[in-house]
């Protein structure tokens, strides 16, 4: 067989091990590997065996995953969840649909800290949702903002998914975490605007909170600055050009320390459970980055990169027609797959092709995120519903993608939006020193 034919069957061999839920790292290896045997023989395959794992998780830029991991794993069991929904709560929860609008303002702000979907959605479905049930807001509504904003986990910075894109396709991960900062905030304002629209439609589904005094919401910023401070120094540093994205990193996990030590939240119990929770998703990213370091050496033997390359080279398809097609693929794929499996399965295809069509990849990394997130929210995967279906065990789950169907169309908007206008994504990693 040719190399091409053997990539071809290697791709579909990958697809159904995916469907079969065989771990994502065990499916690029296994696939990598044996495709490597088959166009070079196994001498060369037993070689990329043996010196990838240690080459790949030796890396430098690899070590800033551990670490905002760790600083999000600090705060989330110190409780500072709790804190940044009632400060918000505070300020907005006596408008009409309030407590769903707190919850997506909230749901940003712990993004910051926890850099993903599933932290920030399992968090807020238990601070959210006994407090929006208390208040009688309709389940369909309740349950489809807390599976929105857990979306923002992986689009404002410090991102996973983001330091990945980053390190699978060698753009600058200070940058990529930089541009994640204003889609995520358009994206949440746009959450905010349809929650406040469906109210205004349908007053019944989010009864009116008592108002706050201002002693009170005064003092509930005394629990948030902190945080605030902590996500300025981190992120700003690198925005500021003072901190690489891993001494960052190091920063904010020690300062996320300090801050839960210091205010007497972290116990030892929960240090030990931050530590060993942080070890193990560090290690399931850095044995997926492993395999697709071997699957991307397969793929490149097999030629099929190169092939598609000078396919669309030569075609008399514009560029964004291409990116269109591009786009409905990655949003096929993300109705079955999660977004780690979207990434090493397809980067080392589209990524070359987007380069060439002369896109630029820090903003097209933000763009594939906009789109795997609406995967997140949408049958039959759906990871975000089915997490909030295991908290609100009392909402049949079609409920529950009903009620996500509004939030669906905000996302599609941002993703227009930030395709129109680039700019939204490149203006502030363009200013960076």
């Amino acid at each position: 067989m040719s190399p091409e034919t053997i990539g071809m069957i290697g791709i579909v061999l990958l697809l159904v091990l995916f469907v079969l839920r065989v771990p994502i790292s065990v499916s690029l290896i296994i696939v990598g590997i044996f495709g490597i045997s088959m166009i070079r023989g196994w001498d060369a395959a037993l070689i990329q065996l043996g010196t990838t794992p240690f080459s790949t998780a030796s890396s430098y830029s690899l070590s800033v995953i551990p670490l905002f991991v760790l600083m999000g794993m600090f705060l989330s069991y110190s409780g500072f969840g709790n804190d940044l929904y009632r400060a918000v709560d505070s300020w907005i929860g006596h408008v009409r649909g309030g407590l769903a609008i707190t919850t997506i303002g909230t749901s940003a702000l712990f993004s910051a800290i926890s850099g993903s979907v599933n932290a920030t959605t399992a968090t807020m479905a238990r601070i959210a949702l006994p407090e929006m049930r208390k208040y009688k807001y309709d389940p369909g509504l309740s349950t489809s903002c807390v599976a929105a904003g857990g979306t923002l986990g992986i689009l404002i910075p410090p991102s996973v998914i983001l330091v990945l894109y980053g390190i699978l396709t060698m753009e600058p991960i200070g940058k990529l975490l930089i541009a994640g900062i204003v889609p995520g905030l358009l994206q949440m304002a746009l959450f905010m605007i349809v929650i406040y629209v469906m109210v205004l439609r349908k007053p019944e589904i989010a009864p009116v909170t008592e108002k706050k005094p201002m002693s009170v919401k005064l003092k509930s910023l005394n629990s948030v600055w902190p945080f605030l401070l902590l996500f300025v120094i981190s992120i700003g540093g690198i925005y500021l050009g003072f901190f690489t994205p891993t001494e960052a990193g190091g920063v904010g996990a020690f300062g996320a320390f300090l801050l839960a030590v210091l205010t007497r939240r972290l116990s030892w119990n929960d240090f030990k459970l931050s530590l060993s929770e942080t070890t193990r998703l560090t290690a399931m990213i850095f044995f997926i980055l492993i395999g697709a370091d071997i699957f991307g050496k397969f793929l490149a033997l097999s030629r099929i990169p190169v092939m598609i390359t000078q396919f669309v080279a030569e075609s008399s398809l514009s560029p964004m027609i291409i990116l269109s097609v591009i786009l409905v693929v990655y949003f096929v794929l993300g109705l079955f797959l999660d977004g780690i499996a979207i990434f090493t399965l397809t980067l080392p295809v589209v990524y070359p092709l987007i380069t060439m069509l002369g896109f630029d990849g820090i903003w097209f990394g933000v763009v594939m995120v906009l789109v795997m997130n609406i995967g997140l929210l949408t049958p039959p995967l759906g990871l975000s519903v089915y997490i909030i279906s295991g908290v609100a065990k009392e909402v049949p789950i079609h409920k529950i993608f009903k009620g996500v169907l509004p939030m669906l169309f905000a996302m599609i908007l941002c993703m227009v939006l930030v395709i129109i206008f680039p700019s939204i994504v490149t203006f502030l990693p363009d200013l960076m020193k």
